[in-house]
């Protein structure tokens, strides 16, 4: 495939983009969907989109609530806070879209869980049809169950939609043999393998989801959202973040 703008070959035809709902918080400020935030991020995936690949983008609700973290400060039951986190999706998965739509950007939001009013339901042909027509598909509601993370849910929507990577977006520039913020000394992976990562016990993504990526023979590309034009870069195969295959 040539990208449109570029003229540089891509590497992939179908993404699935993972976004911690944390990317959208301002940490200034405090607010829980920063417009200028949204405003790059969006402006990333219009970038990816303009070179002609088909993207499926999952987005988390930890801006906003935090199923574990409702468990353990504000007394909410396990399977109450989940739900609590699948709804702050959809918030997200909303302000994603409306900012992409625009950019004129065409883009439908699917949710595990129902809510005809803002949403389609998610069903693997609809979403399959709706990326074949060039339409970014947002994936929300995580997998509609309690007791799995977003991680989880770009997993197996990568592997139901045949999606060929997923780009984590993070804080981070990749995976490190520990934590490059409390230790100078650590050590980034360019690329890694699942069972060198598992023997490391490396934090790749929870253990449902490395699990599911695994036995499917999904790599997962962990890169820095804040670097600019990182998105783009990953898509085009350069030399960004830490390929785990």
């Amino acid at each position: 495939m040539q990208a449109s703008s570029e003229g540089s070959e891509t590497r992939v035809k179908r993404i699935v983009l993972k976004l911690s709902g944390e990317v959208l918080r301002c940490s200034k400020s405090g607010e829980t969907i920063d417009g200028t935030i949204l405003h790059d991020v969006c402006k990333q995936v219009k970038s990816v989109y303009d070179l002609g690949i088909e993207i499926g983008l999952v987005v988390g609700g930890g801006n906003i609530f935090r199923g574990l973290s409702g468990v353990e400060k504000r007394g909410v039951a396990r399977t109450t806070g989940d739900y609590m986190g699948m709804m702050a999706t959809v918030i997200n998965g909303m302000a994603l879209m409306d900012c992409l739509e625009k950019m004129e950007v065409p883009v439908r939001v699917l949710s595990a869980i129902e809510m005809n009013k803002v949403a389609e339901p998610y069903i693997l042909r609809r979403a399959t049809r709706h990326l074949e027509k060039k339409r970014v598909v947002i994936f929300v509601g995580g997998t509609g169950n309690p007791y799995f993370s977003t991680d989880t849910t770009a997993a197996l929507r990568a592997s139901e939609i045949g999606a060929e990577v997923i780009l984590k977006a993070t804080k981070v520039d990749g995976i490190y043999d520990k934590d490059p913020v409390k230790h100078p000394d650590a050590v980034k992976f360019d690329k890694i393998s699942f069972a060198e990562a598992l023997k490391l016990r490396l934090k790749v993504m929870d253990a449902t989801a490395f699990a599911l990526c695994q036995d499917n023979k999904m790599p997962i590309l962990v890169f820095n959202m804040n670097q600019e034009g990182g998105i783009k870069q990953a898509v085009l195969g350069k030399k960004i973040g830490t390929l785990v295959s």
